[in-house]
């Protein structure tokens, strides 16, 4: 019995031991390659749509008119500019509850503040790379001619903010009349104008001094400022009041009131890089004019889709973009045949945009 025992142990230990000493085989494997990210270049020419209600932006290649890129951005985006070297897109963020013309504002949710700020967009990453300090409800921003400082319409505080676009610190404020929108650089940069919708008025900061130099009366609810490139004059629209007035900007008086026909209701406006057209959204009206700033009349119009706002031009001067909020759509315009050659899907509730020519050395 002890023999068959020693055996069994004997057995027992030669298994161990061969296991023991049985290796596994070398992983010869090569290790997986770092996976690197790569960078699309931005679009010759970019048309950049702000989606107030989906909270991202949508980037339109021009020479297709196809979406090829959606960035996701925060709550209400808004207004819209590129930096001066074209690189860098500024976006105005609010975590205002949404409240249209007549809306009882004490029944609406209370504000996020924690959401209001100004996004920074790198156009080449395709990604919001930054938020910076604001001030409450941002809704326009407009940047100074150098990029190195930005001005903000805050509607809330009905004030002009300008901030740092380094470091972001605060560097003066302006008291504006209520309800501040469209903000606008004079040509030259050494003013900007900022409308005020509750006062039927647009106020003129004067940056050095660090005072509003004027208020210049215009129509009931204006909406945005657009300047000939001289900076002799600057048009207002009045949405409620069917005109754009035409104020000398040097004097900062009104001089010429232009009647847009009944039932107009002018919103955003752009002017051509030669100065010879002002184009203008209608908003409700549903239609994009052309005046003849030689002659101050309206000499076209299209029907360029549902509530159209935000209004840019291509590099070019051919192509007229809107942005449709209702509708969840861009309007692509031939200015010469006056015709929409295509309508293209976006996010929801486009609100602003800007067309970016892409700098030579990132395509």
């Amino acid at each position: 019995m002890n023999c068959r025992l020693n055996i069994g142990m004997i057995a027992i230990l030669c298994s161990v031991a061969a296991c023991r000493g049985a290796q596994p085989p070398a992983d010869t494997t090569a290790p997986a390659p770092a996976v690197t990210e790569t960078l699309l270049p931005p679009p010759a020419v970019g048309v950049y749509v702000t989606n107030e209600t989906s909270g991202d932006l949508s980037v339109i290649d021009a020479e297709t008119n196809a979406v090829i890129a959606t960035i996701p951005l925060g709550k209400r985006p808004r207004g819209i500019v590129a930096s001066p070297d074209r690189t860098l897109l500024y976006v105005a963020l609010s975590g205002s509850p949404v409240a249209g013309p007549g809306v009882d504002e004490s029944k609406l949710p209370p504000p996020d503040r924690s959401a209001d700020g100004i996004g920074v967009v790198d156009i080449r990453q395709r990604k919001l790379i930054k938020v910076l300090t604001s001030g409450p409800d941002p809704e326009q921003v407009a940047l100074s001619p150098d990029g190195k400082q930005m001005y903000i319409a805050n509607e809330d505080a009905a004030q002009l903010s300008v901030f740092d676009t380094g470091d972001g610190h605060l560097v003066q404020t302006f008291k504006i009349g209520e309800e501040p929108e469209g903000v606008t650089v004079e040509p030259g940069g050494k003013r900007v104008w900022v409308t005020s919708e509750a006062d039927g008025a647009v106020f003129v900061a004067d940056l050095a001094a660090g005072k509003i130099a004027k208020s210049v009366k215009v129509g009931p609810r204006p909406r945005s400022v657009a300047f000939l490139p001289d900076g002799s004059q600057a048009y207002v629209p009045s949405e409620n009041g069917a005109t754009l007035t035409l104020v000398d900007a040097r004097r900062l008086v009104p001089v010429k009131t232009i009647d847009l026909g009944k039932g107009m209701r002018p919103m955003g406006t752009v002017m051509s890089n030669d100065g010879k057209f002002l184009y203008v959204s209608t908003g409700r009206s549903k239609m994009a004019l052309a005046l003849d700033t030689a002659t101050n009349t309206v000499v076209a119009s299209v029907e360029a889709g549902d509530r159209p706002w935000g209004i840019a031009l291509s590099p070019d001067g051919k192509t007229l973009f809107t942005a449709n909020g209702p509708s969840n759509d861009v309007s692509v315009i031939d200015i010469a045949t006056r015709q929409v050659v295509k309508k293209v899907s976006v996010g929801r509730g486009p609100w602003g945009l800007t067309v970016v020519e892409a700098p030579s050395a990132t395509r």
